[in-house]
């Protein structure tokens, strides 16, 4: 029977309004920091309350805003890069993420083999799901091998949303399960020990043999922090490849999991990002913040002084 009502959300995931909001005050912060603008000021950028919108910033962060305007703060105090890239991107590139693989879960690329790919996914059973997630909604699909699809949904994208996967697996006949997306997407996200059960998170991808390899690279490469697209070329064997290996970044069917999040320009920016700029500062500072709160902060002595004097 399908399950068309999303499952009772856990308590550290926002619905995609409230993601909007903090996106938009970790981008305001990060941008007027020099200014050190006052809670009000942040809280009024996003058309907030002041308490609302500490209660909000904290809840999705795990501190207070004006723990990470410290942090912030901090990391331009410290930072070591120079040429035009920005002081915030510039303290990602030095390792704000921090080290670790990604929230200490075992992922491993299982791909499709030629002639399921030739049958566009006829025959295999699988489900999708919108679920929250702490970067807003997400179309979530799988199959009994693993994890084929992951893609954050805008406002107003459901049908863009379904439209693409469809087209990624033209003959496939998935049924709609919330329940199943929401319990896969707290495993991705609920924190420390996530796969708990001891089992490996597996994907199941279709792409070509470029692409296949560039992403276990990524996973690989990119799970330990940011890296740039001339470092995800050598470690995937194709040096002097950069565009080519861009290309196979964008093309990720899986977003967070493989960590195209994590691929910045060679001066230190940000760059594209396939789900918006916005979302991708927001993930490396979510897992830059969890990394301090747990004592992980190794690569990021200042951030850590900040957080704890705050």
């Amino acid at each position: 029977m399908n399950q068309q009502h999303t499952a009772r959300r856990p308590e550290s995931f926002l619905d995609s309004r409230d993601f909007d909001r903090v996106a938009r005050a970790i981008a305001y912060i990060d941008e007027h920091f020099r200014e050190q603008p006052r809670l009000a000021t942040i809280a009024a950028s996003v058309r907030l309350s002041e308490f609302h919108f500490n209660r909000l910033f904290r809840r999705w962060a795990g501190v207070t805003p004006r723990q990470y305007l410290a942090f912030v703060t901090a990391h331009a105090a410290h930072r070591t890069l120079g040429g035009s890239a920005s002081v915030l991107d510039a303290a990602y590139s030095l390792g704000l993420s921090g080290p670790g693989r990604l929230h200490d879960l075992l992922v491993t690329i299982d791909a499709v083999t030629p002639g399921e790919m030739k049958r566009g996914g006829s025959g295999v059973p699988m489900s999708y799901g919108f679920t929250d997630t702490p970067f807003g909604t997400a179309l979530l699909a799988s199959t009994t091998r693993g994890i084929n699809h992951l893609a954050f949904v805008e406002p107003g994208g459901t049908r863009a949303a379904l439209e693409e996967f469809r087209a990624r697996w033209p003959n496939a006949a998935p049924e709609r399960d919330d329940q199943v997306a929401a319990a896969l997407s707290r495993r991705i996200w609920s924190g420390p020990g996530v796969a708990g059960d001891g089992r490996v998170l597996r994907l199941a991808l279709q792409g070509t043999n470029f692409q296949i390899k560039v992403w276990r690279a990524l996973l690989e490469l990119g799970s330990a922090g940011p890296t740039t697209y001339e470092a995800l070329a050598r470690a995937a064997g194709t040096a002097g490849s950069a565009q080519a290996v861009g290309n196979a970044v964008g093309a990720n069917p899986v977003a967070w999991l493989i960590p195209c999040h994590n691929v910045l320009r060679k001066d230190g920016k940000l760059g594209g990002y396939r789900w918006g700029t916005e979302r991708k500062r927001a993930m490396l500072s979510w897992v830059s913040l969890r990394t301090l709160r747990s004592g992980n902060a190794a690569a990021t002595p200042a951030g850590a002084a900040a957080l704890a004097a705050t």
